[in-house]
């Protein structure tokens, strides 16, 4: 049984969460749900760039069984913040601040761990995508150690829409790809900086990378070819640290 401490159960108390803008994971129906209160709860959800998920009626039993009327709604532990308020906040804590982007990043564990450098490094914020990533529940948190609970983290649609702020903010965009042909110990960490970290799959996307000012790789001494993403980004958050910090 899943903690049920996550979770709103039924149509009515689901719908009403999301009119009063209470902070929603995510949102789970039972495969084949129809009606008319199903489908103003889709809108509503498409409409604030909620997730959703439809699953099987044995996957909601195992968080409630029988009280669930076929949709569930997982409840986010941790309070979002705009990118806006993390960005200034971040130009306010000095002047070479460090802002982190996950695109596409989807392990729970790995996305954990990720947090937990982030804060151990001074990171100013997380910058998440709506669709898409790890969800940020108290798997992520343990695995971050409650790190969650301290960086500033921010949900939004598009990371493309971030991006495009913080550069208009003076911050350079470094995106870490095994591609590039610069390592990161190449590049200079003392000025406002935002860094780009993708899925082990799939990588940066390309949308993203086109708005990189730079591109940067580990180098990298194996066959593997590729690291752990949370451990990347502890290689390239503390190559800014030692930067910093000389």
């Amino acid at each position: 049984m899943e903690n049920k401490n996550e979770y709103l159960f039924g149509m009515h108390p689901v719908t009403e969460a999301v009119e009063s803008n209470k902070k929603i994971e995510k949102v789970l129906f039972r495969q084949g749900l129809d009606g008319l209160q199903f489908h103003k709860l889709l809108k509503l959800l498409q409409d604030k760039d909620i997730p959703v998920q439809f699953v099987p009626e044995e996957r909601l039993n195992r968080v409630t069984r029988g009280r669930h009327q076929g949709v569930i709604a997982q409840i986010s532990p941790v309070e979002y913040v705009s990118v806006e308020s993390i960005t200034e906040a971040a130009l306010a804590s000095g002047p070479a601040p460090v802002i982190l982007l996950l695109d596409g990043v989807s392990d729970v564990r790995n996305f954990g761990a990720t947090a937990r450098t982030a804060e151990c490094g001074g990171v100013s914020g997380i910058i998440l995508p709506a669709k898409g990533g790890a969800a940020v529940n108290a798997d992520a948190i343990k695995a971050s150690a409650g790190a969650l609970l301290r960086v500033p983290t921010a949900k939004v649609p598009n990371l493309k829409t971030a991006l495009y702020y913080l550069l208009e903010s003076g911050f350079q965009i470094i995106a870490a790809t095994e591609k590039a042909e610069k390592t990161i110990y190449e590049l200079d960490f003392k000025q406002p900086t935002a860094i780009i970290m993708g899925s082990e799959e799939k990588g940066i996307s390309d949308s993203l990378l086109a708005l990189s000012t730079e591109q940067a790789r580990i180098p990298l001494g194996g066959k593997i070819g590729s690291l752990n993403v949370s451990v990347a980004a502890s290689v390239i958050i503390f190559e800014a640290v030692r930067q910093k910090s000389v």
